[in-house]
């Protein structure tokens, strides 16, 4: 199958045919992505042996700080990268085909909440908006543009003007999806106590230094009292991934059809967790087609009998960073 063929197929997934495309994509990253190939190599796994979904190699996020992935035979268009609260190098996703970005967040959102236009947006990240090379600014910035609402917008730390955006949408009876990076929610939270039930506060993980860790479940409590909310909705997205799960409330997320979770073991990382409820994430992201679909990330998590999963840390000794840092 050829690059125009499979990524015309990349959203079309179903239960029946994940493992097929798995293995195709798995067939082309191995032979175009020069260091997923040599990973691949050192651990004698290739197209030949690699007879299931669990034999695929995932390969170590880290990798993403440290080299160039991305097929041979593509062309850079945009580089993101991540977000950090050190002096750390930040990971680097060298984006061949920014369609593929746009379709998985707008198809995944799609999926989990309806026609985006019928959404005000407001987008509460200003660590993001200080550098331009956030994935999540883009999604957040094609998300405002494609509202129907004048209102839409991103927002600094103007919280005066966020609140009474806010109380006139309530008036208005609009949807609202107010989308914030955790600590400046928690700040704006700080400032205004507003009963807005109509809206959907989805918190995309992280104190970025600016804050003392908390648990999600005490940022939910917090928000969920201050605002008057029965939930708050979450973002699980990364720099190293071009789709992302949701989370409705409880902290539990839920991948699109093209995304999959899958537990390794914590002390044998080539393996499986050995009860498949608790472990590390490895993370299936077909919408990575072009640089590495299978990426061993340094998340801790659980799994539940419905195919949701919840993030329970970080694994010791990993940096603390991005979309999805916060204690459980």
């Amino acid at each position: 199958m050829n690059v125009k063929e499979l990524t015309t197929t990349l959203f079309d997934v179903n239960t029946e045919n994940f493992d097929r495309i798995a293995f195709e994509i798995f067939e082309f990253q191995y032979h175009q992505v020069a260091i997923y190939r040599s990973y691949c190599d050192s651990l004698k796994r290739n197209p030949t042996n690699v007879l299931k979904l669990l034999d695929i190699p995932f390969l170590p996020v880290q990798f993403f700080k440290s080299h160039k992935i991305i097929a041979a035979t593509k062309t850079t268009v945009k580089i993101f990268e991540s977000s950090t609260t050190t002096s750390s190098t930040p990971a680097r996703h060298f984006v061949a085909d920014l369609k593929l970005y746009e379709q998985s967040f707008r198809k995944s959102f799609e999926l989990f909440y309806g026609n985006i236009a019928d959404y005000a947006i407001l987008a509460l990240l200003p660590s993001y908006m200080e550098r331009g090379t956030s994935s999540l600014l883009m999604m957040a910035n094609d998300f405002i543009k494609s509202s129907k609402y004048k209102e839409s917008s991103f927002v600094l730390d103007d919280f005066e003007n966020l609140r009474d955006k806010l109380m006139a949408l309530k008036k208005k009876n609009a949807k609202v999806l107010l989308l914030g990076v955790t600590y400046a929610l928690l700040d704006f939270a700080e400032q205004f106590s507003i009963e807005i039930p109509n809206t959907i506060i989805m918190e995309t993980g992280g104190m970025k230094g600016k804050r003392t860790e908390i648990t999600r479940e005490e940022v939910h409590t917090i928000l969920k009292k201050t605002f008057s909310v029965e939930n708050i909705h979450s973002e699980y997205g990364m720099t190293e991934l071009l789709s992302q799960a949701y989370s409705q409330g409880n902290g539990i997320f839920n991948t699109p059809p093209w995304m999959k979770i899958i537990l390794r073991d914590i002390y044998d990382p080539l393996n499986p967790s050995y009860n498949n409820k608790t472990g590390a994430l490895n993370v299936i992201d077909f919408a990575n087609y072009n640089s590495c679909s299978f990426i061993a990330t340094n998340d801790l998590g659980g799994m539940n009998d419905n195919g949701g999963f919840e993030i329970l840390g970080r694994m010791d000794n990993a940096e603390m960073r991005g979309c999805n840092l916060m204690y459980v």
